[in-house]
């Protein structure tokens, strides 16, 4: 059975276990976008980092902290929505952090 481009497994009897299984589907693909896009900023980040340690000037800096701002705040909103645990949130929160503090000292 084929309901709204989501397959449901006969492996459910009845009709509320057949829609907890479609739930489950929903939030796992909403949480993996969440995962990916956090993963992409950091990486996004990290390069504008880069970027600014080859060539410090006032744009790079810029690129680097709007980046950072959008790598934070996903991360806030992903820790909000129960995808990331609050400790795993926080540690890739230093981790970014680390890496931009030391590109701004290192000149």
């Amino acid at each position: 059975m084929i309901k709204s481009s989501i397959y449901i497994p006969s492996v459910a009897n009845n009709k509320s276990a057949k829609k907890r299984i479609q739930i489950a589907e929903r939030n796992r693909l909403i949480n993996k976008s969440y995962k990916s896009t956090v993963r992409t900023l950091t990486k996004k980040t990290l390069e504008n980092c880069e970027k600014y340690k080859k060539k410090p000037n006032e744009d790079n800096k810029n690129l680097v902290t709007t980046s950072l701002n959008q790598a934070f705040s996903l991360i806030d909103k992903a820790v909000k929505k129960n995808v990331l645990h609050k400790n795993n949130g926080a540690n890739k929160k230093s981790r970014i952090n680390n890496i931009v503090k030391n590109a701004f000292t290192i000149k």
